[in-house]
């Protein structure tokens, strides 16, 4: 169970109805005292976010195949720009 102060509802609400959307209950501390309990009206699974990396992969290069020397020109271009 998650737990929240009254000045989290207040300051941080969105982050608090996340919890919540994600199916927690979520424990208010008032005053270091536990003063209410906040429970999803109906429990719902956590979205999972599936990432069809091909798909993107195939949108930016089309059917492009790099070669060798290509690949490796890419990574030596990555590291130099890494180390600046």
């Amino acid at each position: 169970m998650k737990t929240a102060t009254t000045a989290d509802l207040r300051n941080h609400f969105r982050r608090v109805s996340g919890w919540l959307d994600n199916g927690e209950t979520v424990e208010v501390i008032r005053r270091g005292k536990p003063y209410a309990r906040l429970s999803p009206w109906v429990v719902s699974t956590p979205q999972t976010v599936t990432i069809d990396f091909a798909a993107q992969r195939r949108e930016i290069w089309g059917r492009r195949k790099f070669s060798v020397t290509e690949v490796a020109a890419m990574r030596a271009a990555e590291l130099e720009g890494d180390e600046s």
